[in-house]
């Protein structure tokens, strides 16, 4: 069966959609999480080992979890956040909550990175603790966490494709409604070709910034 340009672009945008929120969601969560792991855990200007691993177990706890097993755990979470469980917009709510503890790890391994004498420096100029990871964790730490955020994006385009076995849209479910159910080899092709197309961008463009970042 030969799909038209216009169900692949749909099925694009979808994809799109999915990945780009999910992703929006991950790292405006993520970066305050990786954070909060970092100035509480032991030798960190706000130390707090009980709220470190609490806050550690429930990242490790989301991230030992396949996607597919929370996608189906998740459901009826799904269903009261987005009103549907499938769809686009259903499948966002998995993707965010999945991405974000797995780009909240990635963040902290680049703030913990960060220079320890420019943060005491920062202390001994009496700056407050907000100023400390304002101004010097998060610049400091800004390429790594960019070059992370690049490695969650292209997660998230896997995950979306595997979303697409729920009815969750994009191309995913192109390739399984079609490629594998129908046993349209074409199609698959042309989903595999777009998902590498598609990674393939975001990586470039991912690691251009980064370099861009690191040259200033």
């Amino acid at each position: 069966m030969s799909l038209s340009f216009e169900r692949y672009w749909n099925a694009f945008l979808d994809t799109l959609m999915m990945v780009g929120v999910s992703g929006g969601i991950a790292f405006l969560a993520g970066i305050p999480l990786a954070v909060l792991l970092i100035v509480t855990a032991p030798g960190g200007f706000l130390a707090s080992p009980r709220i470190n691993r609490a806050v550690g177990s429930v990242v490790n706890g989301f991230r030992a979890t396949p996607f597919i097993v929370l996608l189906v755990a998740l459901i009826p979470f799904t269903r009261i956040v987005a009103g549907t469980t499938i769809g686009v917009w259903a499948a966002i709510v998995p993707l965010a909550i999945s991405a974000t503890p797995f780009f909240a790890r990635i963040a902290e391994v680049s703030l913990r990175e960060v220079d320890p004498g420019l943060i005491e420096a920062a202390q001994a100029m009496g700056c407050r603790k907000w100023h400390i990871v304002r101004h010097v964790l998060l610049p400091e730490a800004l390429p790594g966490i960019i070059g992370g955020f690049t490695i969650t994006l292209v997660a998230l385009i896997s995950s979306s494709a595997m979303a697409g076995a729920v009815g969750a849209g994009g191309l995913g479910d192109l390739a399984i409604r079609y490629g594998y159910q129908r046993f349209d080899t074409e199609v698959m092709l042309i989903v595999i070709a777009i998902l590498i197309a598609l990674v393939t961008a975001v990586q470039l463009s991912g690691d251009r910034y980064v370099r861009w970042l690191r040259s200033r």
